[in-house]
């Protein structure tokens, strides 16, 4: 009797050690913004879900872009396979709060890396450099920054691009501006505007949609250096580490070829090579 009592108690003690271990394998099911293991479970990844060719939500919610392309070789490489992501909607006002908040892993998102922002964020990358340019109509004759004098230029209200444009280059260029580019886009296309400025990146991305294919040309100016940066939470040296081995990678393998020719080729965007991890140009 005493060893059928001893066995039956490690039976007992078996199968609570056996339960309490099956509860414990669930924890790689949850929806992760934090711990970039895999392992099943899911990612947050910010981007915007308004930029044509670099961060678009598309119709039927899917999404696309050189940003939403980045972000998912770069999540492939954490652990994460394409259904594990979940993209959310980080605006630029709201990028520092997002990460800070643990919303989401990491943010790739027209992300030009500064001296302000890393005092409140970590950055992977650079893995583009961008530069401030001009979107004209393909037959313009605008070619240089002074042909803007005179002529109505267009930015987003609170951008400083145009502004910039009108005190260092074209003091006499007349300022209008809207509250989206798209809104830009769409004066440029009617002849209310003689140019857009932000990013040219960004205007490329915007002149390669379907509706505008072979309507504008970037002028070409690299009126600024954007060192877009992979944001990462201020602290967490592990994930931007392995963010930047991805973004080696990437680049290695020729998938950042690709990705920048899918999504801007149509525009005849003169990108620059890929950055150096680390490398910021001024």
């Amino acid at each position: 009797m005493k060893l059928r009592k001893v066995t039956a108690a490690a039976a007992a003690a078996l199968v609570l050690s056996l339960t309490a271990t099956a509860c414990g394998g669930d924890s790689d099911s949850d929806s992760d913004s934090g711990s970039g293991s895999g392992g099943g479970g899911k990612i947050k990844v910010g981007i915007k879900y308004d930029q044509p060719g670099l961060g678009l939500k598309e119709p039927d919610g899917s999404f696309s872009g050189f940003d939403v392309d980045v972000a998912t070789y770069v999540a492939k490489q954490l652990g994460y396979d394409a259904d594990k992501i979940e993209f959310v909607e980080t605006k630029s006002a709201d990028r520092e709060n997002a990460l800070a908040r643990g919303d989401v892993k990491f943010i790739v998102a027209t992300y030009s890396i500064n001296d302000e922002r890393k005092q409140k964020v970590d950055f992977a990358g650079p893995y583009l450099l961008a530069h401030q340019d001009l979107l004209v109509k393909a037959d313009s004759s605008i070619a240089e920054g002074t042909d803007l004098n005179g002529k109505k230029l267009c930015s987003v209200t609170g951008s400083t691009s145009a502004q910039n444009v009108q005190k260092d280059i074209a003091p006499k260029a007349q300022l209008k501006q809207y509250s989206g580019y798209s809104e830009c886009i769409a004066a440029l296309q009617n002849g209310a505007v003689d140019a857009v400025t932000t990013d040219d990146s960004i205007l490329a991305g915007f002149a390669a949609q379907d509706k505008y294919k072979g309507q504008f040309k970037l002028a070409g100016l690299k009126l600024s250096n954007e060192n877009y940066g992979i944001g990462v939470k201020k602290g967490d040296t592990a994930t931007t580490d392995k963010i930047n081995k991805a973004l080696e990678k990437m680049v290695s393998d020729g998938a950042w070829d690709t990705a920048v020719k899918d999504n801007f080729g149509p525009a005849d965007y003169k990108n620059e090579p890929a950055p150096k991890i680390g490398v910021i140009v001024s």
